[in-house]
């Protein structure tokens, strides 16, 4: 029985991994531009004052193609806003996090996501 519980568990953690894949739970706003065994590059546009829904990034690159205010919700009711202009570019940790586009126009970013060990890093 406690074998049973155990891959239960299991396998509920992974279908719990999965669908915070951006890509999939959110493919209005995510599009993989490119994938190796190493990066996959995402690019992500939000429309003005649009929402995503909670989902998870390893260790990132972005970088803004156009100014930017959004806030992210975070896991437990926090939130955060992060400001970036046309062209910046900013590290990002592993985070799980709901975005939502504070601006009145297009939000426009490529974020590269470091696979493997890489990924991990803070």
């Amino acid at each position: 029985m406690s074998r049973l519980l155990v891959l239960v568990g299991v396998v509920f953690l992974f279908g719990s991994a999965m669908a915070q894949d951006p890509v999939k739970v959110d493919a209005q706003h995510y599009k993989v531009a490119f994938e190796n065994d190493r990066v996959r590059v995402l690019h992500v546009q939000y429309g003005p004052h649009e929402k995503s829904v909670m989902h998870h990034h390893p260790a990132s690159v972005i970088v803004s193609l156009t100014d930017q205010d959004a806030k992210f919700g975070l896991p437990g009711g926090k939130t955060t806003e992060r400001h970036m202009k046309a062209e910046d570019v900013q590290w990002a940790a592993p985070e799980t996090h709901l975005p939502e586009n504070l601006g009145d126009k297009p939000l426009d970013v490529i974020l590269v996501e470091l696979k493997g060990k890489a990924g991990a890093v803070k």
